[in-house]
Formats: C-alpha cells, sequence, structure tokens
C-alpha cells in the first residue's frame, strides 16, 4: 500500500519558530512613573488641609482662644493703669510656689502692641510671680508666659476685661476700684466718672457703685500722700469722704499732717486721719450769736403759692406751689442778684 504524502512541509533543522506575539498588561502602579492626575488629587487635598488648618489658627488667635507662650521681656506690664495696687506677700508665696510645683495652669492676657512687644490685660500676678522665680531660679522653664492675646475694640474694652478678671479672682479694694475710675477719665479713656463707674462695674449692685463712686473723691484730693489707701475700710472711707464733703480745707490739712510724718504704718495714717478730722472746726453760723433765733419761725405767705419760714440754725426756707414754676423761680433769682448788686 502507498504511503500518503504529507501536505504540509515539515520544518527544516535550521528553521526558527517564532513564537506567537503576545502582549502583557502593565499593572497600575508599576510602571516605574505615577498617573499625573492622582499627583493632582493629592497635592488638592493636602493643600486643603494645610488651608483649613492655617484658618483655625487664625480665627482661634483673632477669637483669643490661641494660647501662645511669650518670653517674658516682651510683655509690658504697665500698658494700662493697673487697678491692683500691691500683691499680699502671703497670697504672692502661695502663687510662686504653685507655678514652682505644677507650672503655669491659667493664661495671662495681653493685647499686640508695636514692635513685636505685647501690652498686659489680666494677670498682673501671674506675671510678677514668673518673673520673682526667672530672678531667683535663673531656671529657663520661667523665663516665658502662657498668654492669649486679645484684640479689644479699644481702651475702654482693655479696662473693662482687667477689672472683670480681677473682680472675679481677688476682689480689689473700694480704693483700688476708685482709682481705676478716677485714672481712666484722666487718660480720656472714658468721657467722665459716671460713664466710667457704669461700664468698669456694670456686673456690681447699684449701692457699691455709688460707694465706689463715693471714695473716687479720696483719690483725687489725697491720692499723693496716702501711704496706706488700701487699708481704708469701707466705713472709714465713707466717713472721711463726708468730711472732705463738709469743710473744703480738711484735703490741704490732712496732706500737712501726714507729710509731717512720711514714714508711717497703716494704723498710724488711719490716727492721724481720725485726729485731723476731729479737729475739723465747726462752720459759722450765718448769723451772730445774739441774732440767731431762738425758736424756729412761723410760717409767712410771701406771695400767692409761695411761703417762708426762719429755722433755729438760722436758715431760711421757701416752699410753695410758686416753686415748680420755672419762670417765677428765674425770676426771684434774678431779682435777688439785682439786690446783690445794690
Amino acid at each position: 500500500m502507498a504511503k500518503r504524502k504529507r501536505l504540509t512541509p515539515e520544518p527544516t533543522r535550521h528553521a526558527q519558530v517564532a513564537a506567537p506575539e503576545t502582549k502583557t498588561a502593565m499593572p497600575r502602579g508599576l510602571s516605574g512613573t505615577r498617573i499625573p492626575i492622582a499627583d493632582v488629587a493629592q497635592d488638592a487635598s493636602s493643600s486643603a488641609a494645610l488651608a483649613e488648618v492655617a484658618q483655625t489658627l487664625t480665627d482661634a488667635r483673632s477669637e483669643g482662644r490661641l494660647i501662645q507662650r511669650l518670653p517674658l521681656d516682651l510683655i509690658d506690664a504697665d500698658h494700662l493703669v493697673r487697678d491692683r495696687m500691691v500683691a499680699d506677700a502671703e497670697e504672692m508665696t502661695v502663687l510662686k510656689d504653685s507655678i514652682r510645683e505644677r507650672g503655669q495652669q491659667t493664661a495671662i492676657e495681653v493685647v499686640a502692641l508695636e514692635g513685636g512687644r505685647f501690652g498686659l490685660i489680666s494677670g498682673w500676678r501671674r506675671l510678677g510671680a514668673l518673673r520673682d522665680l526667672a530672678f531667683e531660679t535663673k531656671d529657663a522653664a520661667f523665663e516665658t508666659v502662657l498668654a492669649i492675646v486679645r484684640t479689644p475694640s479699644d481702651a475702654a474694652d482693655a479696662y473693662v476685661a482687667m477689672v472683670e478678671e480681677n473682680e472675679i479672682r481677688v476682689g480689689l479694694s473700694f480704693y483700688e476700684r476708685a482709682r481705676i475710675v478716677a485714672r481712666a477719665v484722666d487718660k480720656g479713656v472714658f468721657s467722665s466718672d459716671r460713664v466710667a463707674l457704669s461700664q468698669l462695674f456694670a456686673a456690681v449692685s447699684r449701692s457699691k457703685r455709688s460707694k465706689i463712686g463715693n471714695f473716687v473723691s479720696i483719690v483725687r484730693l489725697l491720692d499723693p500722700v496716702l501711704a496706706h489707701p488700701t487699708d481704708l475700710t469701707e466705713r472709714s472711707g465713707l466717713a472721711l469722704v463726708q468730711a472732705l464733703e463738709a469743710d473744703t480745707t480738711l484735703a490741704d490739712r490732712l496732706t500737712a499732717a501726714l507729710s509731717r510724718t512720711p514714714q508711717r504704718t497703716a494704723a498710724q495714717e488711719a490716727q492721724i486721719i481720725a485726729d485731723t478730722i476731729a479737729a475739723t472746726h465747726a462752720p459759722a453760723p450765718p448769723y451772730a450769736p445774739q441774732d440767731r433765733p431762738k425758736l424756729p419761725s412761723l410760717r409767712e405767705t410771701l406771695c400767692d403759692g409761695l411761703e417762708y419760714r426762719v429755722d433755729k440754725d438760722g436758715q431760711i426756707r421757701l416752699t410753695g406751689a410758686a416753686l415748680q414754676d420755672q419762670a417765677f423761680v428765674s425770676r426771684m433769682l434774678q431779682a435777688l442778684r439785682d439786690l446783690d448788686r445794690r
């Protein structure tokens, strides 16, 4: 039987069989180069996160919610006239011991000034305690202070913040309260004592504001000569105010009496004030002794709606419905002035 012939040629010995052409897909991320859109997305996400953090810090700083650590030598403690005049030695010792053991627990409040400095609003005792510790220990840990940078709308707002902080933490004496009222008005922060009282001490009762207002006259008349003004009690201070109002020469006599004892204790100062008030002469009566009426006179009618009488102290008192007529009162006063010119 004949053999069949192959229809396909057999490969020669030296023929090379070509491998079939195939395409291998490169996995994502293994190509050696990063996909551009991924870079864009990551950069955008990072920028957004950084912008959000920066905005959060900016808002916290502008709103006074960010506590910063500032060098002590950049803080101007006399930026505002301080309401607290003296620091109790025992209280300062306790505060320094606390900061030494536990660090500063409460931030002070400052306002940014020109040249990178900061003006103190509140925290005078804490700042003083840290400065004492830095000087005594030479420890760098006490050379900075935790602070919140406030942005008060004006000077009045800064003074209010200082007073409120001290009212809440450690009550001031009546004299210290009155002194900050007088100093703030003198600096033009407030237009009058009444406005300063109503804004600085808005949270206190009306009667307490009235007492602080009474002490303002002591500040204005005697502040330069009083060595221990914070030791004036409410009672002794109000008695001094009444005496100053009753005798216009008392302030000068007190100044002279106090200047004769420059080195004096609080008790000595109080005694000098009491003795000077006691030596105040009673005002002369309006009548000579022989002319002074022994008894009050009867009420007499001058005209329709106007009566008068002379009291036993010699004072003439006018009463009646006519005094409610402003035009009538004006004519009466003008007539009295005309009598003085004759």
